[in-house]
This record gives C-alpha cells, structure tokens and sequence, in this order.
C-alpha cells in the first residue's frame, strides 16, 4: 500500500475576486514576468490577524486598493511535491471600497508585475489559476455575495 505523501506545513492564503463592470481583477505574481500565469489578488494569511484583515492587507500590497471583504465564495487547493508544498486558498467576495489602478503603483514585496480586469470572454484563452476563476466569478447565484466579514472575534 502506498503511503500518502507528507508536506511541510500547509499555508492558508485568502484571495479576492472582484468584479468590476463584468470584468475580473487578476494579477500576475511572478517577478520580472517570468510567468503568463494569472491570479486572484492576495496571499499567506499571517497569524494573529483576521482573514479579513490578511485580505486587506495583501490585496492593498498587490494592486493598491482599498476593499471591504465579502462572503467565502469558492476553496482551492494546491500542493507542490517537488517542493513539500501545500495551499488551501480562500476566495472571498469584494468590493473596491477606495483607489483605482495606477501606472505608477508597485508592488511593495516586488512580485506582482501586472494587474488589470479581464472579461469572462478573455478569461478563456488565458492561462488562470485555479481554473474557476474563469467562471466562478460570473456564476456565483445573485452575483458575489459583498455582505463584509467580522474583523474581530466577539
């Protein structure tokens, strides 16, 4: 019987899919362009923070702009056994709440090279991941849920 591969600690990141105008923010998160592959914005979840306030924080970082988080939407996993590693992503609903896509904004950590919207249209020809963000975004029943995230426990 084959043993069930062991990684190293699994890391939760929270991401942001929103819309805008039937349009879907994604970036693409590889320095110096080394990669045509594009994502939703956000990243690692630091502990002692909120997923809400990782997802502010990390979508700030990757395109400049201020978001109220919304609803869990959709759960990716992930894992790399050449290297041990292993992501659970959370997709969260938001809404731009300030800011706007700047020629001249750039990433503070360095990664993200590109960022703009995409139609559902040229979603299909490009190369996404996880692979529902060429749909998800566009079928959630009554759009993506804005309803905010509670940023502190009770």
């Amino acid at each position: 019987m084959l043993k069930p591969k062991r990684y190293h600690q699994t890391r939760l990141a929270v991401r942001a899919l929103i819309v805008q105008d039937a349009r879907l923010l994604l970036v693409n998160a590889y320095p110096g362009n080394t990669s045509d592959l594009w994502c939703a914005p956000g990243g690692g979840a630091e502990p002692g923070q909120s997923l809400a306030e990782n997802l502010i924080r990390e979508v700030h970082e990757e395109t400049g702009l201020e978001i109220t988080p919304g609803q869990v939407v959709g759960i990716s996993e992930f894992t790399d056994p050449a290297t041990n590693f292993h992501q659970v992503e959370m997709f969260f609903a938001c809404e731009i709440a300030a800011g706007n896509l700047t020629s001249d904004w750039l990433d503070p950590e360095a990664v993200v090279t590109k960022r703009r919207f995409f139609s559902r249209t040229e979603l299909e020809t490009l190369r996404v991941k996880p692979d529902f963000l060429r749909s998800l975004p566009f079928d959630v029943p009554n759009g993506l849920d804005p309803n905010p995230l509670e940023t502190k426990a009770p």
